[in-house]
């Protein structure tokens, strides 16, 4: 195969990803940028040893070998690695045959990251909508209390529409990962806290009566991604420890607080959109650090500076 029925090849393999697959657009969007880097890295081969022009196999395996040189975080490098994966898996389906294992590194498996309970009712609860340094405070605390809420990811919750919001049964349907739709629940203070929003400030910013998104920028438009994380970049400056505050960290804090106050894990499975619950099982590690932390902090005997033993004398 040569260059060019290469990128035709990946366009066919995105097409695949999107409608066979139903990836995220957030996969696709990855897998893209990696093939696009394996295009750079085989024209620049092929600049130098132009008999590699049409050794698609041979130029593969030496771009895997030049990822395990460039010093790409472990998690990076897995990602490229299962990238090619999937397209040779495509392209074999395809009548192309590759025989080229890819082994991804081993990843190091991190402990979700999260807010205490007092924390988040803090942040909520402590600071008055006057205090936020933001043209459309109650705008930014709807979106603070309906991520705690729901724990739904960021890409989701910009992609709320008014249409997909029962307020009578407090219920939203998301569109996740995948393309997978869900139903979450919110209380009703992040339902106060939603229609405060949207009697006081929606109606002011709403310049297109056909903008259905339910939270909008200065211009009218639907949300960014990025502007949820500037509004809790806002929010953290209110914190009395300097620490990092996410939407993935409230979505995590969500997680977690459910689990210790006894939620299934197959609740907590449905309502974060997961695919398996061994996904979901990481926040029962973290369940446990915190029950072994409250052992220590409140067990009788770890209360006694010692213990004292009749030896019978």
């Amino acid at each position: 195969m040569d260059l060019v029925l290469f990128k035709e090849k990946m366009k066919d393999f995105l097409s695949f990803l999107d409608v066979e697959k139903n990836a995220s657009s957030h996969t696709i969007r990855a897998y893209e940028g990696d093939l696009k880097q394996l295009i750079e890295f085989w024209t620049r081969l092929a600049q130098k040893e132009t008999h590699l022009t049409h050794a698609f196999d041979r130029v593969l395996r030496r771009y895997a070998v030049s990822l395990f040189y460039q010093k790409l975080s472990k998690s990076s490098l897995s990602r490229k690695l299962s990238c090619l994966r999937s397209f040779q898996h495509f392209l074999n389906a395809q009548g192309i045959k590759l025989s080229i294992n890819f082994k991804s590194p081993r990843l190091d498996k991190k402990l979700p990251n999260t807010l205490t309970v007092d924390e988040i009712f803090y942040l909520l609860d402590s600071i008055n909508n006057d205090a936020l340094p933001s043209t459309h405070p109650y705008r930014d605390k709807a979106i603070f209390e309906l991520m705690y809420a729901t724990g739904v990811r960021c890409a989701e919750l910009v992609g709320i529409t008014l249409q997909h919001i029962n307020f009578e049964e407090k219920t939203i349907k998301i569109m996740g990962k995948g393309k997978r739709e869900r139903i979450v629940l919110f209380g009703s203070k992040a339902k106060t806290s939603l229609e405060h929003y949207l009697e006081k400030e929606r109606p002011l910013i709403s310049r297109n009566q056909h903008e259905y998104h339910l939270f909008l920028n200065k211009m009218g438009g639907a949300l960014t991604t990025r502007s949820v994380q500037r509004i809790f970049e806002m929010f953290r400056k209110f914190l009395r420890v300097n620490r990092m505050l996410t939407p993935h960290k409230i979505r995590h804090s969500f997680a977690t607080h459910l689990l210790n106050q006894g939620a299934d894990l197959r609740v907590i499975q449905e309502l974060l959109g997961h695919k398996t619950i061994a996904t979901t099982q990481v926040y029962t590690h973290v369940s446990n650090q915190h029950l072994a932390k409250l052992c220590d902090e409140k067990h009788p005997l770890n209360k006694l500076d010692h213990l004292v033993l009749d030896d019978g004398n």
